[in-house]
């Protein structure tokens, strides 16, 4: 049992509700037993302690975190009862908060923003506490967070590592115990990359259904980063348009599924080989799910002409972002190398790559006679820290999807895919799989997850 949730089964004095997660943090709050002030200051003593062995922080908002908890301590106290009033949360440093730079990263943005994004309006509406900003890499580009601007972040189970990108500082952060909850974007795996490298949960919803989304011509959704499925359940219950209760799916067991078990990687050039302790990871997970009454049957999924089409809307979503920066000229070389690929891919190209996704995302689990997809997240634990440092624009991409060939092609599908903690390593590193539901299916796939985690 690691050190943090030795502290969590001891007790639950102040601080350790900031590692119990948020939904236990709402209960703490909505009984009384806590003040959103005084967990708010021990997450604001826990980031401070944490931050500087794993630099995951851009901006502490202290002055302006605990006025919001005293808000909503306030508004607790005249009878209001929000799901996550009073809990706080770190938000990634690619979403406005009015007043502070969005540094998406990078040292080309300087102006402060003018109002909060979409997100993080609907975040304080709910009355969560937004205490810091998170650190990603220049433009939320790469899985690994390491830039000019702010250094290199460092995964809080072995310093050496990277907690993956590009919500590399979101989960160094949940991961080390700092806070409860983060903000988390997903263009090509932005959520699940830093989930399997940091042991955390990563649920990227079906697109568009979380605010703030659509980035990278619809490649990127908002989600969140947590230790426990029931935390992310509740997060993206409280702020996205589901149909169907995550938290109620998150807590029963599903009907037995059809899952399909895949090792097939889509990578431009040749998939790094699969570690053969992922391999077996994710055979165990298979394992598990044939216990709990699932068929599961090994499939290998099409990843033709449609699904590689992906690449046009990546590209081109960098182009745009370098485009749109406040600076261009302190871009890094290697971004502005990346987003000179993208320079070819007019809109009507983009628009072909979109109908391509949507069509392959809405029949490849029919196609493969499955429910879901039981896939690696990556094909190793996370990487050393600076594995690409000096490497330029092209040869980056190149190497980065050889290693990370699991993930981008369900973005560019639009489903559901959330990744799981599977044990760890021999040398503590965490271990990850994924799975993959069908586009709005996305009670079903968290049902999966939670029996998953109850069994695993």
């Amino acid at each position: 049992m690691s050190r943090l949730f030795a502290r969590y089964v001891r007790g639950m004095d102040a601080p350790d509700a900031v590692i119990a997660g948020p939904a236990r943090q709402a209960e703490l709050l909505a009984s009384g037993a806590l003040t959103s002030r005084r967990l708010t200051e021990e997450t604001l003593a826990s980031i401070e302690r944490e931050n500087p062995a794993i630099n995951a922080v851009v901006r502490v908002l202290a002055d302006e975190a605990l006025a919001a908890a005293d808000d909503a301590d306030r508004r607790r106290a005249a009878g209001e009862a929000r799901p996550l009033l009073g809990v706080p949360i770190v938000v990634k440093d690619d979403l406005p908060v009015a007043g502070h730079p969005t540094g998406l990263g990078s040292r080309a943005m300087v102006h402060d923003a003018v109002q909060d994004g979409e997100l993080v309006a609907a975040l304080r509406a709910q009355g969560m506490v937004v205490v810091a900003k998170s650190t990603l890499p220049e433009l939320a580009i790469f899985g690994f967070t390491e830039s000019a601007a702010t250094g290199v972040t460092r995964n809080p189970h072995h310093h050496g590592h990277t907690p993956g990108g590009s919500s590399g500082g979101s989960a160094a952060l949940v991961a080390a115990g700092a806070v409860g909850i983060a903000t988390a974007s997903d263009g090509a795996g932005s959520i699940r990359i830093p989930a399997a490298c940091c042991g955390l949960v990563g649920f990227k919803p079906t697109h568009g259904t979380m605010p703030g989304s659509g980035g990278w011509h619809g490649l990127s959704t908002q989600g969140g980063l947590a230790r426990r499925v029931a935390d992310s359940a509740l997060f993206l219950d409280t702020f996205g348009r589901f149909p169907t209760s995550l938290t109620a799916a998150a807590a029963a067991d599903p009907t037995p599924l059809r899952i399909g078990l895949s090792f097939s990687a889509s990578a431009a050039t040749r998939a790094a080989p699969l570690d053969p302790v992922v391999r077996a990871a994710v055979e165990g997970a298979a394992e598990t799910f044939r216990r709990a009454g699932h068929t599961v049957t090994e499939v290998d999924v099409p990843y033709g002409i449609a699904a590689k089409a992906l690449t046009v809307r990546y590209l081109a979503g960098i182009r745009d972002g370098a485009d749109g920066v406040d600076r261009p000229d302190r871009l890094e070389p290697r971004t502005r190398a990346i987003a000179r690929l993208g320079r070819p891919f007019r809109p009507g190209a983009v628009e072909w790559a979109k109908r391509k996704g949507h069509e392959w995302g809405g029949r490849v689990h029919d196609d493969l006679g499955v429910d879901v997809l039981l896939t690696p997240v990556m094909s190793a634990p996370a990487v050393e820290v600076e594995r690409w440092k000096g490497k330029g624009g092209l040869a980056t991409v190149l190497s980065m999807n050889a290693f990370y060939p699991y993930t981008a092609q369900w973005n560019h599908a639009g489903v559901p895919a959330v990744s799981m903690p599977a044990g760890t390593a021999a040398n503590g590193l965490p271990l990850a799989i994924q799975l993959i539901g069908r586009r709005d299916d996305d009670a079903r796939l968290m049902a999966l997850a939670g029996q998953y985690e109850r069994s695993a």
